[in-house]
């Protein structure tokens, strides 16, 4: 049973089910198995598997939009029984968000879902976030980190605006900043002024727990 519900929550996300994925989701806590597991090997396990369809080139844009589509909605089942049983947390908050003029949701999907399995409390500001909305999330959640993401040259030097501003606000005394993405690079943070750089959505999340100190 249990091998079953979870291969059919992460076969709903890969396949961009919402309503499936929701629905296997509150099925799987009602039958009492671990919220914890449930996420990652659930809804984390299908998010992973489209963006390994992703690389091979079998998924496309529209097929990545709908798999990301239907992780949230899994995950509008399962984050507040996380936050409910406190499994897995460490009460370290993420603030993470794609920086504006950006459109691109599958890399961030895949670090959010990585970061929240990691116990994380994700604070997700959607793409195209202008540099305001990092401001504002950052006054108001005081996070551990702030993850930046873009995925086209045009649109990476945001990051740069959005470090120099919170620096300018004296908010970089708390709070690290990350940033990633397809055109970014170690590099390219240290020359921005980032804490660190996330290659991948595991490498995001490894790195951040060191940050942290766990």
């Amino acid at each position: 049973m249990t091998a079953e519900i979870l291969q059919r929550i992460s076969k709903a996300v890969t396949e961009g089910e919402d309503d499936e994925a929701r629905a296997f989701v509150t099925e799987a806590l009602k039958a009492g198995l671990d919220p914890l597991v449930v996420l990652k090997d659930g809804a984390v396990a299908g998010i992973l598997e489209t963006g390994e369809l992703w690389h091979k080139n079998e998924y496309f844009l529209p097929d990545v939009i709908m798999s990301s589509e239907a992780f949230k909605a899994a995950m509008e089942v399962l984050d507040p029984r996380l936050k409910q049983t406190g499994q897995g947390r460490h009460g370290k908050k993420f603030v993470i968000g794609v920086v504006e003029g950006d459109m691109h949701d599958l890399g961030k999907s895949l670090v959010v879902a990585m970061l929240t399995s990691a116990g994380f409390e994700v604070i997700d500001l959607g793409i195209d976030a202008p540099a305001s909305q990092f401001i504002k999330a950052a006054k108001e959640h005081k996070p551990a980190i702030i993850g930046m993401g873009a995925y086209m040259t045009t649109t990476m030097l945001q990051m740069k605006t959005i470090i120099a501003e919170l620096e300018k606000q004296g908010l970089r005394r708390d709070s690290k900043v990350m940033v990633g993405g397809v055109p970014t690079s170690q590099e390219f943070a240290d020359e921005i002024g980032a804490d660190a750089w996330g290659k991948d959505a595991l490498d995001t999340m490894h790195k951040a727990l060191k940050m942290i100190g766990v």
